[in-house]
């Protein structure tokens, strides 16, 4: 059986004392197991990054600039190949999984301009004789803490920004899709980033505690659950770490009544079901205004009878299966208990046959949701979609407004007075005007709002260099003999 390695200090590891399982989510067969770290692991990491942080730090950002343009080339070159991985350990189509991996290289094309986005400020004569100028420099040693639905994405997301400041980064992947962050190390070792910048843990809770609890290590980025992401943030604080900690979401697609049609319901089964719906940002509440919500609603049950689901690998499947059985099972729970709460189960995914023993479970639509319901108020993170019906605008920002988490929200109309009106008052990290999955370009920054994240800074792009670096003010006079006297006052400028 194949066993997946720690990458530290630019070798594979693979002795453990614990190793997880690795399936296939298509066959619903192990054929790998992954080593667990135990701290002590972690602790040979740390050291690693924490020995290699001087070099790195002092590496000109010219040099490092040409390593980051060398990464976006190989993986450009490789990206079927490392697509083929994802797929294999995660279960989403290959055209999803190349998807996945191209956005992630918009970090990594962000970070070629890091010559730009490290510069500091500087004015002269603030005082006589006085200069004042700023920069910024890297938090040190940085841990990056994974999620399983993109792990391409999210770790360049992370490590991309993190690297480009002269940080040395921990990057600890989820245990269930192990191997696409080696494939990752592997790139950037073989496009000249020095051994020890980058290490891969691989692990579990235990390594994680590790990571928080260590005083190296000096920043942690977290992508997960609401629940796992409060508590991150809370223990990382607690030990004197800057933390960014993105949480789970409960996405909201407004319809309004003006709204084209078909757009919407094209837009709202993409959104819903793409990637088995394992995405933060995948439409999970669609708020129908007014009089189109039965016209919408057989729109979309129209199109789910059309969709493929089947094996990643097999470029006829529009969606692939669930990351593990568990999770498909409770999946399944949510579509069970919808009709005792009250809701109508228009599609119901759980009697859509396979002939596979893979993780796999079919599309689901429930209408007539409304908030106290499980499946509306949880996070259920796949592909079920819930109808909410609303009789105004006004009503449907509410709704809105009122869920816990703020990751994103939609609006689908053609008034532009609307449109601007929803983007004004919606309280959501990142918002779309007639987009149901509005994931900013690299050059911006992905967040949420309430609690969907937890810290101050969003992900990538410019915040991103916020996070992953301190600002240092240097004060300057050069000293005239003839005007140095003693004055125990507080400085004030002339």
């Amino acid at each position: 059986m194949q066993r997946i390695p720690h990458y530290i200090n630019g070798r594979k590891i693979t002795d453990a004392e614990r190793f997880a399982p690795v399936y296939n989510p298509a066959t619903g067969e192990q054929n790998k197991e992954v080593a667990l770290a135990s701290a002590s692991r972690v602790e040979e990491a740390i050291g690693a990054a924490s020995a290699a942080l001087p070099g790195w730090r002092a590496t000109s950002l010219a040099k490092r600039t040409n390593i980051f343009f060398k990464v976006r080339e190989l993986l450009s070159e490789r990206k079927s190949e490392l697509a083929a991985i994802l797929t294999s350990e995660h279960g989403k189509v290959l055209s999803d999984a190349e998807g996945e991996i191209t956005r992630g290289l918009e970090n990594i094309e962000f970070a070629t301009g890091l010559s730009h986005m490290l510069k500091g400020e500087h004015s002269e004569q603030v005082s006589t004789g006085v200069d004042v100028h700023s920069v910024r420099q890297p938090v040190g040693v940085v841990a990056c803490v994974t999620p399983f639905n993109f792990p391409a994405m999210v770790p360049l997301w992370m490590i991309g920004s993190a690297l480009a400041c002269g940080n040395t980064v921990l990057l600890k992947p989820s245990e269930k899709d192990p191997s696409t962050a080696i494939f990752i190390a592997e790139i950037f070792s073989e496009a000249g980033l020095p051994d020890g910048v980058l290490n891969v843990i691989q692990g579990d809770k235990e390594a994680v505690d590790a990571l928080l609890e260590h005083p190296q290590v000096k920043a942690i980025s977290f992508v997960g659950s609401t629940p796992v992401a409060k508590s991150i943030y809370k223990r990382a604080a607690e030990n004197g770490k800057r933390v960014q900690a993105l949480g789970g979401a409960k996405n909201h697609m407004v319809v309004l009544p003006d709204a084209d049609l078909n757009m919407a319901a094209d837009a709202a089964v993409s959104a819903a079901y793409g990637s088995a719906g394992e995405r933060c940002m995948a439409v999970s509440v669609l708020v129908a205004v007014g009089g189109i919500a039965d016209e919408l609603v057989d729109a979309i049950k129209q199109r789910m009878t059309g969709l493929t689901i089947g094996a990643g690998t097999d470029v006829a499947s529009e969606m692939g299966p669930l990351i593990t059985a568990a999770h498909r099972d409770k999946v399944a729970s949510y579509v069970a208990g919808a009709a005792d709460e009250g809701a109508t189960v228009v599609v119901d995914g759980r009697q859509h046959q396979f002939d596979s023993d893979g993780f796999f479970i079919g599309v689901s639509l429930i209408d007539h949701v409304k908030p106290g319901m499980k499946v509306y108020d949880d996070e259920i993170f796949g592909p079920v979609l819930s109808v909410v019906r609303v009789d105004t605008f006004e009503e449907a920002i509410q709704l809105t407004n009122a869920n816990e988490f703020g990751n994103g929200a939609a609006i689908f109309t053609r008034d532009g007075g609307a449109a601007r009106q929803f983007e004004f008052e919606i309280e959501a990290g990142m918002v779309g005007v007639n987009l149901p999955i509005p994931v900013p370009v690299g050059s911006f920054s992905f967040g949420g709002w309430k609690s969907s994240l937890f810290g101050d800074t969003h992900m990538y792009g410019p915040d991103s260099i916020r996070f992953y670096t301190r600002n240092k003010v240097v004060t300057t006079r050069w000293p005239d003999p003839t005007t140095s006297e003693i004055n125990l006052g507080f400085p004030q400028v002339s």
